[in-house]
């Protein structure tokens, strides 16, 4: 049986870390002797900021201390280095989600490195081997870190990528404030067991409805990052033409108009906009679902007209994610579901006092054997596919660490074979998965809705 200590998991982790590593995980890593960089420098603070009308809210955290976390721009295939420096009183780290690290440079306690504590720092060095739109956060004490604004969006080029005449990233996210501007409490347990507790603020960029110029006729790239811990949207584009160019950091294979597009926390969303022609004229970038749809930030046109025409927008260039073998694929089964148990457990790096949901049955760490094993150990290399099926009323956006999937079918509705990180799986489907796994170490494989997360929702995987 395995005990579940720091020492333990730090020492296995970092023995699978090295172990067989593959040609094309040398590649990716490859750039990190060739040159290095100036860490970018990321320091958490507690800070006041104004997020409603009315006195600033307290206790606000971000990295740095001017407002909203910095947008971490990386180029693909060149090294990047970054440095944590832990200024709040509260062990923290960072996780790169949705760029495929190596598992050293992950981000999650215990399992591959440690906690980074006040004062301490800690160095990040890899080289991204995607360009698209990703983000950062904590995976220490999320609900809080996260919940009081430890979210930042990463942006990582590709000089080979179309020209656009602009470009807008936007931040989305909730807060639970109270009237007075304060922070309430970040969950309700009985809203923890069923969709999540949601925010009574919601932000993008920090801002309510913010507005941004662009060209008039021209054609703007808006990156949107859902980096709140519970609110699923539905996004749609009014005043304006639009194009799906890229979900998760992949370009999607064929463009589409985003109607009520659905997406979760963790997961990201880049849009082509053509711009009207007539100056000053207005395009909203809306959230329609639920009983309470809202304007999320609005783009006004500037200036003479470019006449940009959206359809002769050039290809996004394919990231370069191993194609995975579908019939020589060993199968992996996973089913989400609520548990009985409803006892205080232990998570990876803290735990809300409740265990709410499982996977397979088991509600992490779980009464079973070994409470810690992984869910599947993985061979460098092979291909795999992971049957999952959602017996719960709720959507979960299931999001797999440190490696790519594609989506390959689902019991419920045609999908597109896109290439991505995070799922959101609706109630009652069944969908597959295909990956390789070409990235050894310990990966986690998670609900993103953090209360789920921190309730049960939780395993990992093992590549070897």
């Amino acid at each position: 049986m395995t005990i579940f200590t720091r020492r333990v998991l730090l020492k296995t982790a970092a023995a699978a870390g090295l172990a067989g590593i593959g040609a094309s995980t040398m590649g990716r890593l490859a750039g990190l002797a060739a040159a290095k960089p100036d860490p970018v420098i990321l320091k958490t603070a507690s800070i006041q900021a104004r997020l409603m009308d009315g006195a600033p809210t307290r206790n606000v955290l971000t990295y740095g201390e001017a407002g909203m976390p910095p947008v971490v721009r990386m180029r693909k295939g060149e090294p990047f280095a970054a440095q944590l420096i832990n200024g709040i009183d509260d062990p923290t780290t960072i996780h790169w989600h949705g760029i495929r690290v190596p598992n050293r440079m992950d981000g999650v306690p215990f399992l591959v490195q440690p906690y980074v504590y006040l004062g301490d720092r800690f160095d990040y060095a890899f080289t991204p081997p995607d360009a698209g739109t990703f983000w950062y956060h904590p995976h220490c004490n999320t609900l809080t870190q996260m919940g009081h604004g430890l979210t930042g969006v990463i942006v990582v080029e590709n000089p080979n990528d179309p020209e656009f005449d602009a470009e807008v990233v936007i931040n989305l996210r909730d807060w639970r404030l109270g009237d007075d501007g304060q922070f309430i409490e970040q969950f309700r347990p009985r809203d923890a067991a069923k969709t999540g507790t949601f925010g009574t603020v919601r932000s993008a960029n920090w801002l309510d409805q913010p507005q941004y110029d662009a060209p008039a006729g021209g054609l703007v790239r808006l990156r949107a990052a859902i980096t709140d811990v519970t609110r699923i949207y539905a996004f749609r584009v009014e005043g304006a033409e639009a194009a799906v160019i890229a979900l998760d950091g992949n370009p999607v294979p064929q463009r589409f108009t985003p109607d009520a597009l659905l997406f979760g926390p963790g997961q990201r969303l880049e849009l082509a906009i053509r711009m009207p022609d007539d100056e000053g004229a207005i395009v909203s970038l809306r959230d329609v679902r639920g009983t309470k749809p809202k304007v999320l930030a609005t783009l006004r046109a500037v200036g003479g007209s470019l006449r940009r025409d959206l359809r002769g927008l050039g290809a996004l260039e394919a990231n370069p994610v191993q194609e995975v073998d579908v019939a020589g694929a060993k199968h992996i089964a996973l089913a989400l579901s609520a548990t009985a148990e409803n006892v205080p457990g232990d998570g990876i790096c803290g735990s809300l006092g409740y265990s709410f949901w499982a996977i397979n049955k088991v509600p992490w760490p779980g009464d079973t054997p070994d409470p810690t094993a992984p869910l599947a150990e993985l061979k460098l290399g092979k291909s795999y596919v992971i049957d999952m099926e959602n017996l719960t009323p709720h959507a979960h956006p299931i999001h797999l660490h440190g490696m790519s999937f594609k989506l390959l079918s689902s019991s419920t509705r045609v999908i597109e074979p896109l290439i991505s990180d995070t799922y959101l799986i609706q109630p009652n489907e069944k969908v597959q998965l295909g990956f390789v796994a070409d990235n050894p170490g310990d990966w986690l494989l998670h609900c993103h809705i953090i209360e789920h997360q921190k309730t049960g929702m939780t395993s990992y995987v093992r590549v070897v």
